[in-house]
């Protein structure tokens, strides 16, 4: 959104190489925010990350990406005091964005040649996609690292409202981030944070093409799209300028649509 200016500050973008994540640190980058992006490449999609980062200190701010599991909690504390360290004495982290799209796909129970979801499958899924969200809420609320009028974002999907095929262990991943947003928003609004869930709509990103009948979900978004087409990244990103923005202070609690219609839609 360019003229909006939201800084000085920091976002921190957990999945910041690709989709969702990548276009908001680009974007906030482009509103004025200072960005850690955390990311998990192997070398082969390394250079995205990159990219991400070179676009980011296109806009005169700072890139600072580390490559790590975000989930993993004796990283997650290393990662941290890297955030802390680069704030040092000047404002904090405006945003947390959590974009992580990394769970197991499949059924719930077993039918037919579809093998049911294992316990460890389904516990992995729950810490990676939504419990991760809270470990990062505390920690950077315990380093003091929030500034009043921050805002902490989660990206869900309509998985966490309605069945879809395949989608078992992530439905109940985005059901449970959602959860985890609610309450988020109640403690930390005594601290000056809000917390929102954003549902976008079926995207083009590397987390829709390894959903089992892809092609199916984007056909059909688009048939049921007000504007025929699907959301795009940079659509979520516009977006999350925009909620970021003070005049926003009292929007909390929600998990709101940015799918030009995409939802309501018959």
């Amino acid at each position: 959104m360019s003229g909006t200016n939201l800084g000085p500050g920091w976002c921190v973008v957990l999945g910041a190489s690709s989709g969702f994540g990548a276009a908001a640190a680009v974007a906030l980058a482009e509103a004025g925010l200072d960005v850690v992006g955390i990311h998990l490449d192997r070398r082969a999609t390394l250079d995205n990350a990159k990219a991400v980062a070179e676009r980011v200190a296109s806009h005169d701010r700072q890139a600072r990406f580390i490559n790590a599991n975000a989930a993993d909690p004796e990283r997650r504390d290393e990662m941290v005091a890297a955030i802390r360290d680069a704030v040092g004495t000047g404002p904090g982290v405006r945003v947390l964005l959590h974009s992580i799209a990394f769970g197991t796909l499949g059924p719930l129970v077993a039918t037919g040649d579809a093998r049911a979801v294992k316990p460890r499958q389904m516990a992995m899924t729950l810490d990676v996609m939504a419990s991760s969200l809270a470990a990062w809420a505390q920690a950077l609320l315990a380093e003091g690292l929030f500034v009043r009028g921050g805002r902490v974002f989660a990206m869900t999907s309509e998985g966490g409202r309605r069945a879809i095929p395949g989608y078992g262990p992530v439905g109940v991943a985005k059901a449970a981030l959602e959860a985890v947003v609610r309450q988020l928003a109640v403690e930390l609004a005594p601290h000056g944070v809000t917390a929102n869930a954003i549902c976008a709509g079926v995207t083009e990103t590397p987390a829709l093409t390894k959903i089992p009948g892809a092609d199916v979900l984007a056909a059909e978004a688009r048939r049921r799209n007000p504007s025929g087409r699907l959301t795009q990244p940079e659509d979520v990103a516009g977006a999350l300028v925009a909620l970021t923005s003070p005049g926003c202070d009292w929007v909390t609690g929600n998990v709101i649509q940015v799918d030009g219609g995409e939802f309501v839609a018959a």
